[in-house]
């Protein structure tokens, strides 16, 4: 096996699960030069990752069409041993047939799976399976034995200097975005969980750079007297991927959304609370950090879950899911770690 290439160009938090398979195929596989596809804007996941060869970036914002002929030049030109499909996706599926390599993988739900040499079932939700298990299936044909590795990040030293000056003192970091309404909690939630907080240490508002509004409104809403007020910063938009990443690593606990900041803490093993209001873990997206906890309404709701994915608003309009979430679920945890 001398070279391999993977193709993985959902959003970011499916990228960062991917890299379970770069860590399983170089302990199976030292001496292979693996490459990854992605979309523009995730390959800086993967600056300086020390087991990737090359990264192919598909722009599909500009010139999509023309620029996925590019990346298909640039997939055929590297004559790879195996290609290994995580996409269930037309355009991908495209790529992966004509690719010249001498084996090709990828999932059965894949509309051109029909082209490639091997094709595996992709198991539904709520299987009890983790993603990063139904992704090793399609890596277990080249040998079984292959190990099933979580994800992992690599921050570089410059990363990890970036964010030094903020980590003098313990603090945690709170992750409160998310692209879907439903998995979300809410900014008044948020606000009433600082408000009591009985915490000595800091808080850190982390995102990207769409995500600066949402913290600006959680500090605003904090009350005068309330013990954090005043060590509570929004730092979303300040790091890039990997530096935050390594923010989360040196937290004492995460509180992240079902959402990509919970793939994050699990490629760097960092303390999380992950936090699920319309959808739920057994649909495979669950935290893999060795400290997790998983916090949900304890109601049972008919209408939970209501969708595999996130929605743009409740469908009943009363939010149940994370509305009836109790702040001492979100207190628990951090008491554990503290006293840890």
């Amino acid at each position: 096996m001398q070279k391999i290439g993977i193709i993985q160009t959902a959003f970011i938090g499916d990228v960062v699960l991917s890299s379970a398979l770069l860590e399983s195929l170089h302990e199976k596989y030292p001496t292979a030069t693996i490459d990854i596809v992605v979309r523009k804007g995730n390959e800086a996941l993967f600056a300086q990752h020390p087991y990737i060869s090359n990264v192919i970036i598909w722009d599909k914002q500009q010139n999509k069409y023309a620029n996925w002929l590019k990346v298909l030049k640039q997939i055929r030109a590297q004559q790879y041993d195996v290609l290994i499909n995580v996409q269930r996706y037309a355009a991908t599926g495209l790529w992966t047939a004509f690719s010249k390599a001498m084996v090709t993988i990828g999932f059965d739900k894949n509309p051109f799976s029909f082209l490639f040499t091997h094709k595996v079932k992709h198991e539904a939700m709520q299987t009890g399976l983790h993603e990063i298990q139904k992704n090793h299936a399609l890596i277990q044909f080249l040998d079984e034995d292959i190990p099933l590795c979580n994800p992992k990040l690599y921050p570089a030293p410059s990363d990890l200097e970036k964010v030094k000056s903020f980590q003098s003192q313990p603090y945690i970091c709170i992750a409160p975005a998310s692209v879907w309404y439903t998995k979300q909690f809410p900014i008044d939630q948020w606000v009433q969980f600082l408000n009591t907080l009985d915490y000595s240490g800091n808080v850190y508002i982390i995102g990207g750079p769409g995500d600066r509004k949402i913290g600006d409104q959680i500090v605003n809403g904090i009350a005068a007297n309330a013990r954090i007020k005043n060590r509570v910063v929004n730092v979303a938009g300040q790091f890039n991927f990997l530096s935050s990443a390594a923010m989360q690593k040196g937290a004492v606990l995460n509180y992240v959304n079902d959402s990509a900041p919970m793939h994050f803490a699990s490629a760097v093993n960092a303390p999380v609370v992950a936090i699920y209001c319309s959808t739920i873990p057994d649909f495979g997206y669950g935290p893999l950090s060795d400290q997790s906890f998983i916090v949900q309404t304890e109601k049972a709701l008919s209408c939970k879950p209501c969708g595999i994915h996130g929605k743009k608003a409740c469908p009943l309009a009363h939010f149940n899911c994370a509305m009836s979430i109790q702040m001492q679920q979100l207190y628990a945890p951090l008491v554990q770690m503290t006293q840890h």
